[in-house]
C-alpha cells in the first residue's frame, strides 16, 4: 500500500474555504468590536490562517482587524518529544492590553502548543480575553483546553496524522488525514 492509499481527504479546498467563511463570520458574531481584535497565528500554519482569516474579516466588514505571531517553542513542557523546527520571532502591531485575542493553531491534539502558546503570549501582558480557533479538533487531550472555534471534529487515533496544506506554502490546498 502506498502513501497515497493510506491518505483520506478530511475537506477539499472548496470545504476548506467555506469552513474558513463560516470561521470568520463567528469571530465576527462573537467579537462585538473588532477593532479591539488581534488574530495571533502560532507558526507554521496558524500564521497562515490568521491572515487569510484576516483578510477575509476585511471583505466582509472592511475593518482592518490587527493580526499578530506567537512562537510559543521555549514555553513547551515536551521538547524533547517534538521535533525541531525553525523558531519564528513573536510579533504584535500592538500592545495586547485589553485585547480580544483569537489564537489560531491548524490542528489541536495534546494541547500542549496551545499551553506554552498561551503561556508565552501572557508575558506581553493582560488581555480581555483569550480565544481559541483551531481548523481541526482530532481529540486526545492531555490538558483540559477546548477550541472555541472550531471548523472540524475529527475523532483519530495517536498513530495518525492531520495535515493543513495552504496552496502558498504546499502547492495544495486541503485538509488530509495520513494513517
Amino acid at each position: 500500500m502506498s502513501n497515497q492509499d493510506k491518505r483520506i481527504t478530511i475537506l477539499t479546498e472548496d470545504e476548506l474555504r467555506k469552513t474558513l467563511s463560516r470561521l470568520t463570520f463567528e469571530i465576527i458574531e462573537k467579537i462585538s468590536n473588532l477593532e479591539n481584535l488581534l488574530l495571533v497565528g502560532i507558526p507554521t500554519r496558524g500564521v497562515h490562517l490568521a491572515e487569510v482569516l484576516r483578510k477575509d474579516m476585511f471583505d466582509k466588514t472592511g475593518i482592518n482587524v490587527n493580526k499578530g505571531i506567537i512562537d510559543p517553542t521555549f514555553y513547551r513542557d515536551d521538547q524533547n518529544r517534538v521535533g525541531t523546527r525553525l523558531i519564528e520571532a513573536t510579533d504584535f502591531p500592538t500592545s495586547i492590553e485589553k485585547k480580544d485575542i483569537v489564537l489560531i493553531d491548524d490542528v489541536i491534539y495534546t494541547g500542549r502548543t496551545i499551553r506554552a502558546a498561551i503561556e508565552a503570549l501572557l508575558l506581553w501582558g493582560r488581555p480581555k480575553r483569550v480565544m481559541l480557533l483551531v481548523m481541526i479538533d482530532r481529540g486526545h487531550r492531555e490538558l483540559p483546553i477546548q477550541p472555541d472555534f472550531c471548523g472540524r471534529k475529527v475523532p483519530t487515533n495517536k498513530k495518525e496524522t492531520v495535515h493543513l496544506c495552504l496552496k502558498q506554502v504546499d502547492g495544495e490546498e486541503g485538509i488530509f488525514l495520513d494513517r
